[in-house]
């Protein structure tokens, strides 16, 4: 199961075969969003408290394209194996 703060791979689209850190998870949708993965642009409109402009942010991903890297999960199957 993919939580929050766990190491994962990027399977398909242009980010493919990147790993990064899991940052927020939409259970409702099967979708997480992964640091440094699927950046897009956004136009920010200027409010009074924040100033506008384009900004770079991460967008959500769906669960089956991203792979579990937990090292702990590897050595026990590998010990299981054995």
């Amino acid at each position: 199961m993919i939580k929050k703060g766990l190491k994962v791979r990027i399977l398909v689209g242009k980010d493919k075969k990147k790993e990064g850190e899991v940052i927020e998870i939409d259970r409702a949708n099967n979708r997480a969003k992964v640091k440094e993965i699927n950046m897009i642009k956004k136009h920010v409109k200027t409010t009074k408290e924040k100033k506008g402009g384009i900004i770079s942010k991460e967008s959500f991903i769906h669960l089956s394209n991203l792979k579990l890297l937990d090292e702990k999960a590897k050595s026990k199957k590998s010990e299981a194996k054995k």
